[in-house]
């Protein structure tokens, strides 16, 4: 066997191990995640995936709401929001004022800029891990 046979090999068998170790119930892999946007006061959702709809409850405040449930609100996430302009303040996605939720069915989102005023964005992207 020369050569390139054997690392053709050796790649294939690799593959097959990580396959069988790394399923969609592997604690690593997304369980849910979604690039969307407020477009004036309209939610555009990009792509998705496990995200059923996304719900402005005020300028800068979303709600995820999931299509598949979680199986508790064990779950950790993190969120990244684009500028709303070139220069200037940047946006930053938080999340758990008071009044926010994180349940197994959805969870709140907060978009801010730097003086901690609530802001829209046009993109804004989540993932869900648990």
């Amino acid at each position: 066997m020369n050569l390139v046979a054997r690392i053709a090999s050796l790649t294939s068998r690799i593959g097959t191990e990580v396959k069988s170790k790394i399923t969609a119930s592997h604690p690593g892999v997304a369980k849910a995640w979604v690039c969307f946007g407020a477009v004036d006061t309209q939610m555009l959702i990009r792509r998705a995936f496990n995200v059923a709809s996304v719900t402005r409850l005020d300028k800068g405040r979303y709600r995820v709401n999931f299509t598949q449930p979680m199986p508790d609100a064990n779950y950790c996430f993190t969120a990244t929001a684009r500028s709303a302009r070139d220069n200037g303040q940047q946006q930053i996605a938080i999340v758990r004022a008071t009044a926010d939720q994180k349940t197994t069915q959805f969870v709140d989102l907060i978009v801010a800029s730097s003086t901690a005023s609530f802001d829209d964005s046009s993109e804004i992207n989540l993932v869900v891990f648990h």
